[in-house]
């Protein structure tokens, strides 16, 4: 069965989307707690987007191609190259688009980006045990649980405990037609 056209496509983050992001990621403010910290104010965002300066990390919204608006977003970070070829995926809905099926398109285009484009062979997600929408749709992308890791990540004022998840290419540096289909 062929892909089917994307609703969404992805588009590099940059310093002219700071107002729209921290405007959703206020509005989103319940979606997100207590699963992530996003950049909320102009300093903040600004401080948030040096991380990708070195080319180790990337940043993307993810837009409906239709309205243009943000429906999410999407980091690669840590990239490690040289044996490993991975690196970690960070995601998260904003709030008026959520529910809609956006994420799911928005993190199979990322996915093709991560294996085809930058020739990446693994990526994980980290998710906290209770997020559920976050384990269901990771797992709908094809992703396998590796296990536990206490006290992960510092969030909301607490070491949280989270469950990494990852997916890696079929073979190294070839198109990963495994993914599911949008």
């Amino acid at each position: 069965m062929p892909n089917m056209p994307s609703r969404v496509e992805l588009c590099p983050l940059t310093l002219a989307d700071q107002e729209e992001f921290c405007s959703l990621v206020r509005a989103s403010a319940e979606l997100h707690a207590p699963w992530m910290q996003l950049p909320a104010t102009a300093a903040e965002f600004q401080e948030w987007m040096r991380r990708f300066d070195d080319g180790t990390s990337q940043g993307f919204v993810i837009r409906v191609q239709e309205t243009g608006a943000a429906a999410g977003m999407v980091n690669i970070n840590s990239i490690i190259r040289g044996r490993y070829q991975g690196a970690s995926l960070g995601y998260a809905a904003f709030a008026p688009s959520a529910g809609r099926g956006y994420m799911a398109e928005g993190l199979t285009v990322t996915l093709r980006h991560a294996f085809d484009d930058l020739r990446l062979h693994r990526l994980e997600a980290n998710i906290q045990p209770a997020n559920k929408a976050s384990l269901a749709l990771i797992q709908r992308l094809g992703f396998r649980y590796e296990g536990l890791s206490p006290a992960y990540l510092y969030i909301d004022g607490a070491w949280r405990d989270h469950e990494r998840w990852s997916i890696t290419a079929p073979s190294p540096w070839t198109p990963h037609s495994s993914l599911p289909e949008v």
